[in-house]
Parts: structure tokens; sequence; C-alpha cells
């Protein structure tokens, strides 16, 4: 933390009913699967009330149990896969209570140049502020890259970031229990000694907490820095500075936190040269969508638009989720993806063209114009982009 704060005492208190219908009404919006007792959402509201008082019952007397995570794999790159772990829907709305009740304790002492998952803050206002302090002279990169950090991040680390401002033994117990809930994969239980799950409603807070004093030893430093989660790059005006601040991040993280910089991912770059950051390819020529994240979102449209689906309304509308969901992320006034979100647009068209279609006529879909793809609904991701004035 950047300066000594008073501890928070009574935060068990606070639980309270109100508390426990919040706390389950965020968990219901981001939805998500069932976890290892294979309760979903809709069965855990069927008997919403005696849940929660149950649920609230178990947190403010200390019995509450974590059940363990169930584990899934992601597709990451070809060959690669990041693990998952899902809590219970119960364990899910016990974290957000806890998370609920720490997250304002934090977010006055994080820095002012961490984004990652704090009220307010998100990814585009990272880059912006990547690119303000390109403007100011730091044109000199460090992109770092923590080598496994959910996975690796140790218990202690994050134990010894929540002690420093909450004294409630309630809450650091349960947030122990959190941690220690261990993981099923293939029928197999495994412990969880290190690592913060990926997947975990509590997760990204502890994340932040753990990372905190990086940032305020960079701040020490007199470096500049950008950090979203995991992901940071740090910026400095001379190269020589860059490398030094290598050296310092390294020396950081294997003493205090005992983590480790991914030496394939992390170097010393230049705007010129560019470098990626949140989904985005950096350079001082321009702002781009990273090749990568078009490859995932040509992925996720081919996967809707094979030949041998029917091109129906459900097809278009669950197309355009995928286009939305992108087009809002990539389409931001600072970055330049206009002429390639009309290429993509009309790869898009062509494949819908390719699709099975009831039609009258043969020749039907050669006069699939643009007009009848629009009167279906379909969204195109160049007018997500705001007009020039």
């Amino acid at each position: 933390m950047s300066n000594k704060v008073r501890k928070a005492h009574s935060l068990t208190g606070r639980i309270t009913p109100e508390l426990m219908r919040e706390a389950f009404k965020s968990v219901k919006r981001n939805r998500g699967a069932a976890g290892i007792d294979r309760v979903s959402i809709e069965m855990f509201e069927a008997n919403l009330e005696q849940n929660l008082l149950a649920l609230m019952s178990a947190l403010k007397q200390g019995t509450f149990v974590s059940k363990p995570l169930r584990r899934v794999f992601l597709p990451k790159a070809p060959g690669k896969f990041r693990p998952l772990g899902i809590p219970a829907v119960r364990d899910r709305v016990a974290q957000e209570v806890v998370r609920r009740l720490l997250a304002p304790l934090f977010e006055s002492r994080f820095h002012p140049d961490s984004f990652g998952f704090r009220q307010e803050r998100n990814c585009h206002q990272a880059i912006e502020r990547v690119l303000e302090l390109w403007r100011q002279g730091y044109s000199q990169v460090l992109d770092a890259d923590i080598q496994g950090f959910f996975d690796n991040i140790p218990h202690a680390v994050i134990m010894q970031g929540l002690s420093a401002v909450v004294a409630d033994g309630n809450i650091l117990r349960l947030v122990e229990k959190f941690l220690n809930a261990g993981v099923m994969e293939n029928g197999v239980f495994k412990p969880t000694s290190v690592g913060t799950p990926q997947g975990g409603v509590i997760s990204p807070l502890l994340a932040n907490i753990a990372l905190d004093s990086l940032d305020w030893f960079l701040d020490k430093q007199g470096v500049r820095f950008v950090r979203y989660a995991d992901d940071f790059v740090v910026m400095c005006r001379s190269e020589p500075r860059a490398q030094e601040a290598l050296i310092a991040v390294r020396h950081h993280l294997a003493d205090q936190l005992g983590l480790t910089l991914s030496p394939e991912k992390t170097h010393v770059t230049t705007f010129k040269k560019g470098f990626s950051f949140l989904g985005f390819d950096i350079s001082s020529r321009s702002v781009t969508i990273r090749d990568k994240s078009v490859e995932k979102f040509k992925d996720k449209v081919r996967a809707l638009t094979r030949r041998s689906c029917n091109m129906d309304q459900e097809a278009i509308d669950k197309l355009n989720r995928v286009i939305r969901g992108t087009a809002n992320y990539f389409a931001t006034p600072f970055s330049h993806n206009r002429w390639l979100f009309g290429h993509l647009d009309r790869w898009i068209r062509m494949r819908l063209r390719c699709m099975k279609y009831k039609r009258k006529w043969l020749t039907d879909n050669q006069r699939f114009r643009i007009k009848h793809l629009r009167r279906l609904g379909l969204l195109s991701l160049r007018d997500f982009y705001p007009t020039p004035v």
C-alpha cells in the first residue's frame, strides 16, 4: 500500500440479507455454468430466500466450507489451453459478498495507473493512458508478461496484502477458504496451494491486491507504467532506463511476490517498432486490432457460418452478438480499424451467401445483396465507428 491506513475490523457485521440479494443479482447477471455440485443459477434461484439465509448464516458464523472448483480448459492458442475454475453458484455468491465488502477498502488505495477490474475503469482508458505517456516523450517500452500469474501467485502474498488493511479474522479466513478450495479435474481432486483461480468472482480483486506493491514500487522508482490486472507496460524516456526498469521489476517480482517474468514474452521495445497490449497492436503509426484477435473473431464467425448451417434469423442473431462484442471493444476513437472492418464485413457477407438458405430460384444467392442482409438485421463492424465530423 502507498501509506499506512486504519484497518477495518467489523466487516462480518455488514453481511445483511440485502447484501446477499445484491450479490446474487450480480452472479445471475454474469450467468455462467454450474459448479462441481451441478446446481445451476436457475436451480439455486428456485429456493432463493432459503438458500441465501443459510449461506448468510454460514458466512457470519464461520462455518462456510468452499466446494472444489470444476476445472475446464478453454482454447488459448494452437495446442495451448487456459485452465478455468468454475465455483459452485453458492460459492460465487459468497465470493461476491466478500468482494463487495473488500473492494471499497482497497479502491482508494490502488495506484491511479492500475486499470483492471476497477470501478469506472476499463481497457480503453488504459490504452489512452499509454498513448498519453507516449505523447509526453515516454517512447521506450518494457513490454512485460508475468509467467502464469494466476496459477503461481503465492497465497501468502495475497493474505499479506489483505491483512494490511483488514483486521476481521472471519473475512480473512473466508478468503483463505476460497483460495484453498482445490479443483476437481476429470474426477480427481487437486489441492490449490498456490494461485487464485481464473473464473473466481473474487480473483481479479485479489490479483490487484497482490500486484499493488509492484505498482507503488515502480512509482517510487520514478518510472511510468500502465497495468491492467497481470498485463502491464513500463514506459521510459531512454533505452538504458527501460533496461534498468526490467532488472528492477524482475527482482521485485522474485523477492517480494515469488513470481517471474516470461523470458519469451518480456522485452524492451520502442513505440516506433510497436508492441501488443490488451488486444491492440500499438505503435507510433497506428493502433490496430492484433492479428491474433482477428483470427479469434474469424474462428467464431466460421463456427456460425458453415455451409451446412441454415442461414436464418437465429444464425443472424448469433452472428450479431459476435460482431457487436468485437466492434464495441475495437471500434474506438483512438484505433485505426476502419479499413480492416470493411474487409471483414465483406468476408462475413461472402460466408453468409454460401450458407443454406430457403430460396425460390437457383440464382437467389447471386442476387443476395447487402440490402437483403440488412433487412434480416445483419450488423456491420464498420458502422460501429462514429461518423467523422
